[in-house]
């Protein structure tokens, strides 16, 4: 069967995609081997992971100006570069601080090749029906880095050791560099000057609440958190007063007039909120307060990946027809339960009370990521892909990591048993007041319409 060229490039983008939202996931396994090999701390171990997390939240917004004003073609095969030469180096780490370093610059090239990827998406099917369909099966591969991330890693460690979790990207980094340059056509670009303020300013405000949000989730109101958390605020004023003068700004400020395109990115976000966050805690309910091996753990949360991943592609085809209200509302509703019967947990439940919890933020996600993401890209402007996609993807990575942080916060530590569980309780209430609250905004905010043949998007 001959495949047409949209649909290479959605294949290529999704590999690219892949590789990178999988280092978020597959690194987790890993440490134990980490701190044996390298003589890691608990406090390195953490950097080994947020080195990753802060600098690929913090530079989304600027992966996706960059890509619009220099070319999103280019954005892919510089950010695979780097992820390359970063996964390279941390296959290579001789010391820890140098395993954090080329953390960073992993970090860096998937903010590059993130927004990048959705913004190609969008040009290779620029009428909606098709670019909803599309986004489905992105948002669906996407959501296989959950699952696979835990599974691949620990068949790597066991089998190979730690840095084989590393090496394994270089050939797949060799491929996709490879099938870009063969069927990725170069796209017209924006233009217009570098928001260098603009830049630097979002990217030190955001990696400031990023490194916030995680180290409260570590160290409460430390001196540390504090003055991130206010380096992060007087670094979103600036950012705002820069932008408002900026000739090409990273974030132009008519965007939050546009109720389509702030309630799409707060749905988005208090997706991802809810979603990371109850996964990070289950996590810890099933493999600490249980006591199961980190692969009977994965095996064990199979009724929440599994959903979201094989829904996400249906749904494109869903919001196509019948525009993302529909699904954004019904995947609300369904994960809005699924949160709240968290409510029903017990020290001695067994796992089947948890499976109504697993299964409706599974079917409710599924539901969600393909509608929300392409509501947000259809109120982007259609001649600044990467702009919509690069806001979208930091809605989504910030919320993720405040998520983890609030809901590690409210349940504490799995070692006070009855303490942890009511926390999740607490949690399940939380998220389900979130997601009711986001029903609300998509009712008053998204526009009612459904996804039609619109006119042709520049492609060119």
């Amino acid at each position: 069967m001959t495949i047409s060229r949209p649909h290479r490039v959605l294949v290529v983008m999704c590999v690219g995609m892949f590789l990178v939202l999988l280092d978020v996931t597959v690194i987790n396994v890993a440490l134990p081997a980490m701190s044996t090999g390298l003589g890691a701390g608990i406090a390195q171990l953490q950097w080994i992971v947020t080195a990753y997390t802060i600098t690929f939240a913090a530079l989304l917004l600027s992966g996706g100006a960059l890509g619009d004003i220099h070319g999103h073609r280019r954005m892919v095969l510089s950010g695979l570069v780097v992820f390359g030469i970063g996964s390279g180096l941390c296959g290579l780490a001789w010391a820890t601080d140098v395993l954090i370093v080329a953390r960073a610059l992993q970090g860096i090239g998937g903010a590059l090749l993130l927004p990048a990827t959705l913004a190609i998406i969008t040009r290779a099917f620029p009428k909606r029906r098709e670019q909803a369909r599309a986004i489905g099966i992105w948002a669906g591969v996407s959501s296989l880095a959950l699952p696979a991330g835990p599974v691949l890693g620990g068949a790597l460690v066991a089998g190979a050791g730690w840095r084989a979790v590393f090496w394994i990207n270089l050939p797949l980094v060799a491929v996709a560099i490879a099938l870009t340059v063969k069927w990725v056509p170069k796209l017209r670009v924006v233009g217009g000057r570098l928001d260098i303020a603009g830049m630097l300013t979002g990217g030190v405000s955001l990696a400031a609440i990023v490194f916030a949000v995680i180290n409260a989730g570590r160290t409460g109101a430390s001196a540390g958190t504090v003055a991130a958390a206010v380096i992060g605020g007087l670094g979103v004023f600036a950012f705002l007063a820069v932008e408002r003068r900026a000739d090409t700004p990273v974030f132009p400020m008519q965007l939050w007039k546009s109720r389509a395109f702030v309630g799409a990115n707060a749905v988005a976000g208090a997706m991802n909120f809810v979603g990371i966050g109850t996964i990070f805690v289950l996590t810890l309910y099933l493999q600490d307060a249980r006591g199961l091996s980190p692969l009977v753990g994965g095996v064990a949360m199979l009724p929440l990946f599994v959903p979201l991943a094989v829904m996400s592609p249906l749904t494109g085809s869903l919001t196509a027809r019948r525009g993302p209200n529909l699904p954004i509302v019904f995947g609300l509703g369904i994960g809005a339960v699924g949160s709240a019967s968290l409510l029903s947990l017990a020290p001695n439940s067994g796992y089947a009370v948890l499976l109504p919890a697993l299964l409706g933020l599974g079917c409710g996600m599924g539901l969600l990521t393909a509608a929300v993401v392409a509501a947000a890209m259809n109120a982007a402007p259609p001649e600044r892909p990467g702009l919509g996609s690069s806001v979208n993807n930091t809605a989504r990575q910030a919320a993720g990591a405040l998520g983890t942080a609030v809901y590690g916060a409210i349940t504490g530590s799995p070692g006070h048993r009855i303490a942890f569980i009511s926390g999740i309780q607490v949690a399940g209430v939380v998220g389900a007041a979130l997601w009711i609250g986001a029903i609300a905004v998509t009712l008053v905010c998204l526009p009612k319409f459904a996804i039609e043949h619109s006119h042709e998007r520049s492609a060119g």
